[in-house]
C-alpha cells in the first residue's frame, strides 16, 4: 500500500508538472539543449575552420594571412637525435591536441655567422595556399639552398605564388651537414639506404611521402607534385632523377641553378676522417691526427659509439662554409643504392618533365665574397681600385659563365641520350645594366638567386645587396611572366600558355633556351642559344690580357679552382680535386 501510494502519488506528480507548463523540466532540457548546442556549435566552428587541417598524424591548425592560408613547422619526420642520428627517418609521434602550425618550425642543426643553430629535430615543412575552397591544385615542392650544411625552409615564402597562381607551395626543412651525409664506415649498420650516407635524401624521400598521403588535405593533387629545389636544393632534385628510391616520388622536377654533382664515397671518407680527427684528438682518444684519421676509417664499433654521442654542434662546426667546393664537404655519394654507382653516367633515370634554370653571371656571389677578396670588399677597393676590380671581373666573367653552362647546358648534354622526358632551359639576364636595375644590382648582375625575389614578390631577401632593382614595373612583369610560366609547367609539363612566348623544348640539335630579361618598364622572353662553349671560355680565359699572367695563375689555382662547375678548368690549369664532379 505504501509503495502504491507512493507510486500514485508520483504519477499525479508528473501529471501535475505536465498540466503545469513543465517549467522546472523546461529549464532542465534546455540547459541540455544548450549544452549541446553549444558542442555542436564549436564542432561546426571547428569543421568551418579552413585553418584546421588533418595529417594521418593528428591535427594542424595555421593562419590565414593576406589571403593565404600557411601551416609551419607540420612535423614529418621523428627525431633524428641520439641514437637515430645517421638513421632513416622515422614516423613522427602522432599528437591528439590540434598542433599549432602558426609559426615556423625548428631549423636543422647549422653553422651560421653567430654561431651554431638549429637543432636536431628539425623534419618538418611549410604549406602555403590560396585563401579559396578550390581543391585539387598543383604542388611545388621547395627544396632550400645552403651547400646542403645551412639554410631553411623560410628561404622563400610560398605565399605570393600561391596566391597569384592557385598552388600549393610546400618547402621543407631537412638535415644538413656531417648529420644530413656521412660515409664514415663504421656507421654502415643498418639498412642498405643508411648505409649510403646520403641522410638528407632519405629525409627528402620522407617529405615527399608526407606530402603524397597528406597534401589532399589541404586542396593539393597528389597525382601532380612538382619537386623544386635552388642551388644544393637544384642539385638535391638532379640527383632524385637518378636515384631508385626517387622513382614516382613526383611528377616534374625544376632545377633552380642546380647542376650535377656526385662525390666519390671512397674519397668522401678519407676528408670526413681527416676533418673530423681533430675532434679525436681533442677528446683524448687518439694522441695524433694520423692515428685518429686512420681509426675513424675503420669500422670499429666504437668509432660509431664516439660519433652518437659527440655533441651536435661540434660536428656541424668542423667544415665551415664550403663554399661551392665538393673537396671540402663531399656529398651526394655514388654508394650503388641510393645513388647510382655510374652517377649521372647511369641510363635509368626518373624520366619527367624537367625545367632547369639558370643567371647570367652565377658566380658574382661566390667570387665577390671569397676569402682572397674579403679585405677589398671591406674597405671598398674591388670597387675603387682599377687593378682590383680587374681581378674580380675576371674571375666574375669566367666563372658565371662556366656556372652558368654547368646549370643547364652541360646537364642536358649529358642526358640528352637516356632522357626521353621533355626538358626546358632558362637563363634569366636580368641585372646586367645599371641603367636600369642601379649600381648596387649590376655589380653583381644575374646572380646566383636572381629568381627567388621573382618567385617570392612578397619578401624581397636580397634588398641589402640589390636596392629596390625589383621595385621597378620592369622587375615586376618579369615576375609575372617567370610565374606563369612556372604554373604553366607544374599543371600541364608543358610550360606554355596563352600570351606567353614560345618555350621550345632543349634538344641536342637546337639547343635553345628561353631567356627572361625586363627594363624598367617591361618584360621580356626570348629563344636563343648561348653564344659561347666550355670551350671558348677556356680560348678566352687563355687570351685574356685585362690580368697579368701571374694574377690569373693565382685567380685560377685560388678562386676559380674546386668548384661544382669547375672540373675541365682544374683539368686544363692542374688544379687538384679529391673528388668526382
Amino acid at each position: 500500500m505504501l509503495k502504491g501510494s507512493v507510486k500514485i502519488g508520483m504519477g499525479f506528480a508528473l501529471a501535475g508538472l505536465v498540466l503545469g507548463g513543465c517549467s522546472n523540466n523546461e529549464e532542465m532540457r534546455t540547459d541540455a539543449d544548450s549544452v549541446e548546442e553549444s558542442a555542436q556549435n564549436e564542432d561546426t566552428k571547428k569543421d568551418n575552420d579552413q585553418t584546421i587541417r588533418d595529417t594521418q598524424f593528428g591535427q594542424v591548425k595555421g593562419v590565414n594571412e593576406a589571403g593565404v592560408y600557411k601551416w609551419l613547422g607540420v612535423p614529418y619526420g621523428g627525431d633524428t637525435s641520439g641514437e637515430n642520428r645517421w638513421k632513416a627517418p622515422a614516423n613522427p609521434e602522432p599528437w591528439s591536441d590540434v598542433f599549432d602550425a602558426s609559426a615556423p618550425g625548428d631549423v636543422a642543426l647549422q653553422l651560421g655567422a653567430e654561431g651554431v643553430d638549429g637543432s636536431e629535430q628539425a623534419l618538418n615543412l611549410d604549406i602555403y595556399r590560396p585563401e579559396n575552397e578550390k581543391e585539387a591544385l598543383p604542388v611545388l615542392v621547395y627544396i632550400h639552398g645552403g651547400n646542403n650544411q645551412t639554410g631553411l625552409a623560410q628561404e622563400i615564402s610560398g605565399a605570393s605564388f600561391a596566391r597569384n597562381q592557385d598552388a600549393i607551395v610546400v618547402s621543407v626543412n631537412y638535415r644538413l651537414g656531417a648529420m644530413g651525409f656521412n660515409p664514415l664506415p663504421a656507421l654502415k649498420t643498418g639498412t642498405s639506404e643508411e648505409n649510403s650516407g646520403n641522410y638528407t635524401m632519405l629525409d627528402l624521400v620522407k617529405s615527399l611521402d608526407w606530402i603524397k598521403e597528406n597534401i589532399e588535405s589541404f586542396g593539393g593533387d597528389s597525382e601532380n607534385v612538382t619537386v623544386s629545389g635552388f642551388s644544393a636544393g637544384g642539385r638535391d632534385v638532379m640527383a632524385m632523377l637518378i636515384s631508385p628510391l626517387f622513382e614516382d616520388k613526383f611528377d616534374k622536377a625544376v632545377s633552380f641553378s642546380g647542376g650535377m654533382t656526385i662525390a666519390d664515397e671512397e674519397n668522401s671518407q678519407g676528408v670526413f676522417a681527416e676533418a673530423i680527427a681533430p675532434l679525436v684528438v681533442e677528446d683524448g682518444i687518439k694522441e695524433t691526427a694520423e692515428a685518429a684519421k686512420a681509426w675513424l676509417l675503420t669500422d670499429d664499433v666504437a668509432v660509431k659509439e664516439y660519433l652518437i654521442e659527440l655533441e651536435g654542434d661540434r660536428l656541424v662546426s668542423f667544415m665551415g662554409d664550403a663554399g661551392i667546393r665538393m673537396n671540402v664537404f663531399p656529398h651526394l655519394y655514388n654508394d650503388g643504392t641510393v645513388i647510382p654507382k655510374e652517377g649521372f653516367d647511369t641510363e635509368q633515370y626518373n624520366e619527367v618533365p624537367l625545367l632547369m634554370l639558370t643567371g647570367g653571371n652565377e658566380f658574382s656571389l661566390f667570387g665577390r665574397f671569397d676569402p682572397f677578396f674579403g679585405e677589398y670588399v671591406a674597405d671598398g677597393t674591388i670597387d675603387s681600385d682599377e687593378a682590383i676590380s680587374a681581378q674580380y671581373d675576371f674571375i666574375n666573367q669566367y666563372g658565371g659563365q662556366l656556372y652558368s653552362l654547368f646549370n643547364v647546358t652541360e646537364s642536358a648534354e649529358k642526358m640528352k641520350e637516356q632522357y626521353d622526358a621533355s626538358i626546358y632551359g632558362m637563363e634569366i639576364n636580368f641585372g646586367e645594366d645599371p641603367a636600369v636595375v642601379g649600381e648596387d644590382m649590376a655589380k653583381l648582375g644575374s646572380f646566383h638567386g636572381v629568381f627567388v625575389p621573382l618567385l617570392d614578390t612578397d619578401n624581397q631577401n636580397y634588398a641589402t645587396l640589390v636596392g629596390d632593382a625589383y621595385e621597378t614595373a620592369g622587375a615586376k612583369a618579369l615576375g609575372e611572366t617567370f610565374q606563369r610560366y612556372l604554373y604553366q609547367f607544374m599543371e600541364n609539363g608543358d610550360p606554355n600558355g596563352e600570351s606567353l612566348t614560345e618555350w621550345t623544348e632543349w634538344t641536342a640539335e637546337n639547343k635553345e633556351i628561353l631567356f627572361l630579361n625586363a627594363d624598367q618598364s617591361d618584360a621580356t622572353a626570348e629563344m636563343g642559344q648561348k653564344d659561347y662553349t666550355y670551350e671558348d671560355v677556356l680560348t678566352a680565359i687563355k687570351a685574356d690580357k685585362t690580368v697579368s699572367d701571374e694574377e690569373k695563375e693565382v685567380l685560377i689555382s685560388e678562386v676559380l679552382n674546386n668548384r661544382w662547375f669547375s672540373g675541365r678548368l682544374d683539368e686544363e690549369y692542374g688544379n687538384v680535386a679529391d673528388f668526382d664532379k
